[in-house]
Order: structure tokens, then sequence, then C-alpha cells
């Protein structure tokens, strides 16, 4: 049985049919009176869409076909697959049509910003005897990090005192690509 309902010229109303044979156009089988007719099958319209993804302040553009009725939104996951380059996990920071907006339809849309997430840099600021010294690190984007854990990170072992999130404040425990800045105090 197919998902939707699809108007029966001999009921005069929209029925539940089944599926007898696909192609350009299906034919399927009334499930009520059991007549037997074509459809035609709606093609779906590609877009070629710019993915402009930033990774530790250096941004490469890449291409990705849309289905041009997708609606795209600020925040959702993209996984970019460009076959001149590689495959990366990214999120979706902006999106241009005329204007900046929040959700747009692929066909809407002329350029996608995204961050990469599969590889994040990460912002670490120590305190030891009255200093900071800050860190930077590359780990994946799923890593967990949690407050009160012990890390080690470039030859300093530290406790994880503070993590600061992308625009949503403080947590005790966020994945690395949800984190701005970890603060620790040395051990």
């Amino acid at each position: 049985m197919l998902d939707d309902q699809i108007f029966c010229p001999t009921c005069g109303t929209d029925t539940d049919h089944s599926l007898i044979k696909s192609g350009q156009e299906n034919l399927v089988r009334c499930i009520e009176c059991d007549t037997v007719h074509s459809i035609q099958v709606e093609r779906e319209r590609l877009v070629n869409l710019k993915v402009i993804v930033n990774r530790d302040r250096q941004s490469s553009p890449y291409f990705m076909n849309f289905p041009a009725r997708e609606i795209l939104h600020v925040g959702d996951e993209l996984l970019v697959d460009d076959p001149a380059k590689e495959v990366v996990m990214t999120e979706i920071t902006s999106l241009e049509t005329d204007r900046r907006v929040q959700a747009a339809l692929a066909g809407e849309v002329g350029v996608v910003w995204a961050r990469a997430t599969d590889e994040v840099p990460l912002k670490i600021s120590v305190y030891r005897s009255g200093t900071s010294h800050s860190l930077k690190i590359s780990v994946s984007g799923d890593e967990v990090f949690e407050v009160g854990e012990t890390r080690q990170a470039k030859g300093c072992r530290f406790s994880v005192v503070k993590i600061k999130l992308r625009g949503e404040g403080f947590a005790d425990s966020a994945p690395a690509k949800d984190i701005v800045r970890i603060w620790g105090r040395e051990i």
C-alpha cells in the first residue's frame, strides 16, 4: 500500500492504493473498488548548492545536490559529501537567500554556511598558582567533556572546572562540538 492517498477516477475521491508496477508512470490499484489506473510520477527537482565549511578559521567551498523542497534549518547536522573532496560532518550556521534566514527551502537558498563538527578545535584555560595559560587542542566533535573529570592535554594534567557552551551559557557535560571553552585547574 502507498503512503499517500491517490485520486481514484472511478470512486471520485482520494483513496488508498496499492502499487502494481513502478516506472515513469506508476500502475496502481484502488483498494476500495479494484480499479487499475496509472499515475504520473512527480520527479523531484535537485538544486546544486554551494556549502562553505569552516574548519578552525579556514573556509572551504563544497558543492552538494539537495531536493529543492527539502527544508534546511540553522543548527541542523549536515553530512557534506562533495565527490571532488572529502566527506565532512557539519552543523549549518547560516543560510543565505536574498538575506540571512534561520530556515528555508533548498531551492530558495544560494549558499549554505556550516562549521565542521567531526574534528573541532577546543580552547582550554588551565589555572595554576595564580596564573592561567591557554591550550588549544583538536578533538573529535562527539567526545564528551564533564565538570570534575581529569584530562591531559599537551603535557598538562588538569581537572575540568567549567564548560562554556556556544550561545547557551554553561553546562556540567557537553560534546566538544558544542563547547566554546573549558576552564580547568592543574593537578
